[in-house]
């Protein structure tokens, strides 16, 4: 499944630039670092520049057998997280037993402006370092945090429509999107969801994403799908996302965008490759039009 929810060259790049720096370096300055920034006005925006960050496990909640939402505090009660929309945080976990740290990128689900701590949602991966450590976190531990990883560059009404294509945990960037675009009442942007998992069990964000579609009609709206669905289908199709699915969703004209954020065998699918061409660019996507996290 998919483990990397931002751009894998915007990751690449960010996590070797981390990694030149020294375990060394990490283990002397996260602290120092931390704490610098909770006596200093730069606590207000506690990723705001470049440094290590690390922050107290407030709360964590199981979604389904292997996805968590973990809440952390932020050392001022007023401070706002200071990323940019379509931002995710590069975390630095250190699994018993290793040597060196772990280093993962994962997309923050609550509003980044919101004052006083940061939600993540994170899967469990079978043989995953990092997700297994940060699930065996409880409230009290800490966690580090390094450099903010920049997606995307959005800024407010850069498209009148745009749509997005979720698959299992790729929905956390493309939630962040959609919660930040429907936040801002001067960005008027339509945008149409489609989001396909395994089981139902798998339809994270469910109740947030049904809640947008009642807070802004005609403004936001959703398609689930579900490949191995236990039942009948109770608010969603079965089956995966493919061509004839989208072909009565997304609509590639003027100024449209399409966001896509899922496991790589249905990102290449929709994207295509440098010898083949993808689904989107059937249905009429140039590649401008389209963003890959």
């Amino acid at each position: 499944m998919f483990k990397a929810l931002i751009p894998r060259s915007i990751t690449a790049k960010s996590v070797a630039t981390v990694t030149l720096l020294g375990v060394g370096a990490y283990c002397a300055q996260s602290r120092l670092i931390s704490t610098a920034n909770a006596e200093s006005n730069e606590s207000l925006k506690v990723f705001s520049g470049f440094g290590f960050t690390t922050l107290r496990l407030k709360s964590t909640k199981d979604v389904n057998h292997n996805t968590k939402r973990l809440v952390f505090e932020f050392p001022d009660e007023h401070a706002t997280s200071g990323l940019s929309l379509t931002s995710a945080l590069l975390t630095i976990s250190r699994p018993e037993g290793r040597w060196f740290p772990v280093l993962r990128p994962y997309t923050p689900i609550s509003d980044l402006n919101q004052e006083g701590q940061i939600e993540l949602m994170i899967k469990k991966y079978p043989n995953g370092k990092a997700s297994s450590h940060i699930h065996s976190l409880t409230p009290g531990d800490t966690l580090t945090f390094a450099a903010a990883l920049k997606g995307h560059a959005w800024t407010p009404n850069q498209s009148p429509q745009v749509y997005l294509i979720a698959g299992g945990a790729g929905i956390t960037p493309i939630y962040q999107l959609a919660q930040g675009i429907l936040n801002n009442p001067a960005d008027k942007t339509k945008i149409n969801l489609v989001f396909g998992v395994n089981t139902e069990q798998d339809l994270l964000l469910r109740e947030e994403l049904e809640s947008f579609k009642a807070r802004f009609p005609g403004r936001f709206d959703y398609i689930y799908t579900v490949s191995h669905p236990e039942g009948q289908g109770n608010g969603f199709r079965k089956g995966y996302v493919t061509e004839e699915l989208l072909r009565e969703v997304v609509k590639a004209d003027g100024d449209a965008k399409v966001f896509v954020c899922g496991p790589p065998a249905m990102e290449d699918s929709l994207v295509g490759s440098r010898s083949q061409n993808g689904i989107l660019a059937r249905l009429g996507f140039a590649k401008g039009q389209i963003v890959k996290f």
